[in-house]
């Protein structure tokens, strides 16, 4: 059973989605939060499997929530749910740690398995947005060609490549594989080389485009 907790603060929007999410055998929403502040208590109390977080809300947005239990090594996979298509959100989300980015007018499918993938440890962001993100970044040029043919990454640098997706820093990473952080640096740089982005969030979203995570 996948154990979840939802913060949004529209109660028609929380009451939707939990009578959904109660038509699917192997996922309990075991608590509801209305608002940021609230949902930082909820979730270190009831420390649920996956967490759907609204990002505009009183007192605490949704990323500020992020930032706070990140910081404090208490975040749950958090899936970021909101009715808005934001690139700005997606980037910062992804930096502070969101596993996933859905819109609210997903289907209950799309959202049964975006909670499945990230309980399992996987990262899943809605492949439109993803793909006006990149695009975007396309036409401001911010890419240089990469290698041709390009290398191929090794194990390591895709290790690394994940956690960087999970919003890990160079130390975070550093201290998870047990190597210096100066090694991290030197995997960083030849991901960016490999994959002809400038600079780590480019790399996230590209390894999101090509199904690295």
């Amino acid at each position: 059973m996948i154990r979840v907790c939802l913060v949004d603060d529209q109660t028609l929007v929380r009451q939707g989605i939990r009578s959904l999410l109660e038509l699917v055998d192997d996922i309990q929403v075991i608590a509801e939060a209305s608002d940021g502040w609230e949902g930082l208590q909820v979730i270190r109390d009831c420390q649920p499997d996956v967490v759907l977080l609204d990002v505009r809300m009183p007192r605490k947005n949704g990323l500020e929530v992020l930032v706070e239990l990140k910081d404090s090594r208490e975040l749950p996979p958090t899936i970021i749910l909101t009715t808005f298509d934001d690139q700005g959100v997606v980037i910062e989300g992804i930096h502070r740690g969101a596993k996933g980015y859905l819109l609210k007018d997903v289907s209950l499918e799309q959202l049964v398995g975006a909670i499945r993938a990230v309980a399992a440890g996987g990262t899943l962001i809605q492949p439109a947005i993803t793909e006006r993100i990149v695009k975007n970044i396309e036409q401001n040029a911010s890419e240089f060609p990469s290698l041709e043919p390009p290398d191929p990454l090794t194990a390591r640098e895709i290790e690394v490549l994940r956690m960087m997706t999970g919003g890990f820093s160079n130390r975070e990473i550093a201290e998870a594989l047990h190597v210096a952080e100066g090694t991290i640096k030197n995997h960083v740089s030849n991901i960016l080389s490999k994959m002809g982005v400038r600079d780590r969030t480019r790399a996230v979203l590209k390894a999101l485009e090509k199904g690295y995570v």
